[in-house]
């Protein structure tokens, strides 16, 4: 009986595992069940990125009547601040402090950044939106300043958990860790937006404030039960007497050649071919399809739920020897497939192609970001990944942010431009500047397909050599 009980206990254990495909992250040092409580940041930080980047952008256009462009360029302000993030974790590694702890003080000083921002937000939308009750411009300086700050917060909190998490995991689980945690990311986005789209599916001035300071909270709480008595205090690596490395001869030396600048290259413009869109997507079915406010919010649900896809599929690729730089291309000829899908989703009015459109562009998304991250760490094995995953992050980072910034331009003009009748007839109609955006993208990938091309063909003749295990250490938000 004894033995039939154990055997029951070990199978039921291999279930677990196989349908948790990172349980194994798990060791002695770190149990899952701390493993998991400290994902519980990532959460965090996914939701806000679902309020930035899906509800907000969406509520700001279509409810409040802000312009496009002024919402564009808010949604824009946090992710000009991603690039920083190789010298957050740069300052976590060389923190100086008599009190020995190194990364728990940027991930609480993130996480007053994103509470502080949460909490001013809907009041700063109020002076923004509401006439006769402030300067104009006041409303517009507290709207961005909320927007910086969470954007702020979110990333030093992400940076200095992940490294957090990196510390406490062994060499060998490492990989598996890092890659739990953003799998936790997009639990928290998908999670998110299934809550808040139900809170909003009745739309409301109140409610929306209701909601934004409901997550100003949740973040509080659970940024602090993922870092409770996680980080041991060690004064000999915060030693304020310690030497501090630099960064700029190592920097010079992972430019060297052509392979890194044609990469960046590459992911500088599927970045912005995919990122464009982002303040647009939304807004695009309420204003053209005609969807709720809780139903265009689900499309954040849609493009989580493909990203995982695509970070599954990258994942097992990988694992298997397939080119990082062939997985990155064939994102990129999905996401052309899904943004052609959109622009096609108004004249056949289906509201079913735009979610299928707004699924592929996740898929297309994550294995486009995993492919060109994966090659960036291959380029820094010999020069540093500290350094090449740095690169990789201030590059895609920058491209996003000012393709999301020229996304909304482009909209209101091309969309001024059909409604006083400058482009045609045939051209006549809320959808015609989102469109516009919609096929710059597809340009965008294109080119991005054109600057990969070489490094995908080089790389294919070396396609006996042997790759370790699957993980993306330090991946950006």
């Amino acid at each position: 009986m004894t033995d039939r009980r154990s055997e029951n206990a070990r199978k039921w254990a291999e279930l677990a595992k196989a349908m948790l495909p990172f349980a194994d992250a798990a060791t002695t040092e770190l149990p899952l069940k701390r493993l998991l409580r400290l994902s519980l940041f990532q959460v965090s930080v996914g939701m806000a990125a679902v309020l930035l980047t899906g509800t907000l952008n969406r509520v700001m256009i279509a409810e409040l009547g802000v312009p496009a462009w002024l919402v564009a360029l808010m949604v824009a302000l946090p992710l000009v601040f991603a690039p920083l993030r190789a010298l957050i974790g740069f300052k976590s590694d060389t923190h100086a402090s008599l009190l020995g702890w190194r990364r728990v003080p940027y991930v609480w000083f993130g996480t007053i950044m994103q509470f502080g921002g949460l909490a001013i937000m809907p009041f700063a939308l109020l002076l923004l939106t509401v006439e006769n009750i402030g300067p104009v411009w006041f409303g517009v300086a507290a709207s961005g300043l909320s927007f910086l700050l969470v954007g702020a917060g979110l990333h030093t909190t992400q940076t200095a958990g992940l490294a957090l998490a990196t510390d406490l995991a062994t060499e060998e689980s490492r990989p598996r860790v890092v890659a739990l945690l953003y799998v936790m990311l997009l639990v928290g986005m998908l999670l998110s937006a299934v809550v808040i789209g139900f809170f909003l599916i009745e739309f409301s001035p109140t409610r929306l404030i209701r909601v934004i300071q409901g997550a100003a909270v949740v973040t509080l709480a659970l940024n602090m039960i993922a870092m409770w008595r996680q980080e041991a205090r060690q004064p000999h690596l915060t030693d304020p007497q310690k030497e501090r490395p630099v960064f700029s001869d190592a920097w010079r030396a992972f430019m060297k050649g052509g392979r890194p600048a044609r990469l960046l290259i590459a992911v500088g413009l599927g970045s912005a071919g995919f990122a464009m869109q982002d303040v647009l997507l939304e807004p695009y079915g309420g204003e053209v399809l005609g969807l709720s406010v809780g139903g265009t919010t689900l499309l954040t649900a849609l493009w989580a739920a493909g990203a995982l896809c695509g970070f599954a599929l990258a994942a097992r690729g990988l694992s298997r020897g397939s080119d990082p730089h062939r997985l990155a291309a064939y994102g990129m000829v999905i996401g052309i497939f899904a943004f052609a899908a959109v622009v096609m989703s108004d004249p056949m009015g289906s509201s079913l192609m735009f979610r299928i459109g707004a699924t592929l562009i996740g898929l297309g998304g994550g294995l486009f970001s995993v492919g060109t991250l994966t090659a960036v760490m291959e380029l820094g094995e010999t020069d540093g990944a500290g350094i090449a995953l740095g690169a990789w992050g201030a590059v895609q980072a920058t491209a996003a942010g000012v393709a999301v910034a020229l996304g909304g331009g482009i909209k209101d003009i091309v969309g001024m431009l059909a409604d006083a009748d400058r482009l045609g007839p045939a051209l006549h109609g809320p959808a015609v500047g989102y469109s516009a955006v919609y096929h710059i993208e597809i340009a965008l990938l294109f080119a991005a397909l054109a600057a990969i091309g070489p490094l995908a063909r080089h790389a294919g003749g070396d396609s006996e050599r042997t790759r370790g295990k699957f993980g993306l250490t330090e991946f950006p938000g």
